[in-house]
């Protein structure tokens, strides 16, 4: 009896492990709903960065935000020549640190109903609640509704976003 629960243990060892070694390119890797958003960040050469120590925040948009852009953007921005564009528009989904969905809502609530989040590539995004719905903002107007969140990585937080966010072109 003692083998089996000693065995049992092991399992349930490895398996924890397991989880909590998954970067946050590993839990969109693992996500059927972000293959576009996978293929993205390797075009970009952002899948090593994004594997690294961290920790990062990532709004992850889904397949279905990716194929909302316009008609042929996607294919455009997965062209080598605009690799630079594609890697600002992906970083602009990242913001340094980890914010669970809890300290998102509670710096909302701060902030007179919005939190401004600094990203990666240097823009800010607003956070705002809509109703019990928490809604980013891009520097364009847009809104990306957060739709899932807390998919815990060991380098950061993933919540998944309904949209594509787009930071302001660059002159």
């Amino acid at each position: 009896m003692k083998k089996i629960i000693l065995f049992i243990a092991m399992i349930f060892s490895a398996v924890l492990v397991n989880a909590q070694s998954k970067t946050v390119v590993d839990i969109a890797k693992n996500s059927g709903n972000h293959t576009i958003l996978v293929r993205a960040i390797v075009a970009a050469d952002l899948a090593e960065s994004l594997e690294g120590k961290g920790p990062f925040t990532v709004f992850a948009p889904t397949n279905e935000a990716f194929e909302n852009l316009p008609k042929g953007a996607l294919n455009k921005l997965l062209e080598e020549e605009n690799k630079q564009k594609l890697r600002g528009i992906l970083k602009y989904h990242v913001v340094p640190g980890k914010i669970d969905a809890a300290a998102v809502v509670a710096a909302v609530k701060e902030g007179k109903d919005k939190a401004v989040l600094t990203t990666v590539q240097g823009a800010e995004l607003t956070a705002m609640l809509e109703g019990n719905n928490v809604v980013l903002i891009d520097a364009a107007g847009n809104k990306a509704k957060v739709t899932a969140t807390d998919l815990n990585g060991s380098n950061g937080v993933v919540h998944v976003i309904d949209k594509v966010l787009m930071p302001k072109a660059r002159k």
